[in-house]
């Protein structure tokens, strides 16, 4: 059988520090309904129950890996819900982990593209004036805008 629940006891100070979150995230989660309203101490501070250090930890984690607040929101739903399937939290965490995929090759084209800029330069003209630089030229033109171009072709060079 279980007591009655325990009374609010935490404030915003201690949620912060045993979360790992700061006294601003709170309160924007608390806004943005993520969490429910803190009850009030009559000086008007606010004081939170255990149950909101749980899911608040569990906001942290969410928020960790780069869910996104209305992603975040439906996986705090689903964890506070025996009803629902856990196949909900599997396609969320799907989706997430295929935009992460898509993020990472994108980032991977732009360090082979940055890298061919820093070569281009290396062996053609670094240590010449600035306004002939390979990268500069490249980059004012347009010339190697996407991340998988060129940046400095053949025979090109600052001189």
């Amino acid at each position: 059988m279980k007591g009655p629940a325990a009374p609010p006891s935490l404030t915003i100070g201690a949620l912060a520090s045993r979360t790992g979150l700061n006294v601003s995230a709170i309160r924007y989660y608390e806004e943005v309904g993520l969490i429910p309203a803190a009850d009030r101490r009559p000086s008007g501070h606010r004081v939170y129950g255990r149950d909101t250090e749980a899911l608040l930890t569990l906001i942290r984690h969410c928020r960790d890996f780069g869910f996104s607040i209305e992603d975040t929101r439906a996986l705090a739903s689903l964890a506070a819900s025996e009803e629902r399937d856990c196949i909900e939290a599997r396609d969320i965490a799907q989706v997430h982990l295929d935009a992460v995929r898509n993020k990472l090759s994108e980032l991977q084209a732009l360090e082979r593209s940055l890298s061919r800029f820093v070569t281009a330069c290396t062996e053609q003209c670094a240590g010449g004036p600035a306004p002939r630089c390979t990268i500069l030229k490249d980059l004012g033109t347009g010339a190697s805008a996407g991340p998988d171009a060129d940046p400095a072709p053949a025979g090109r060079c600052c001189g």
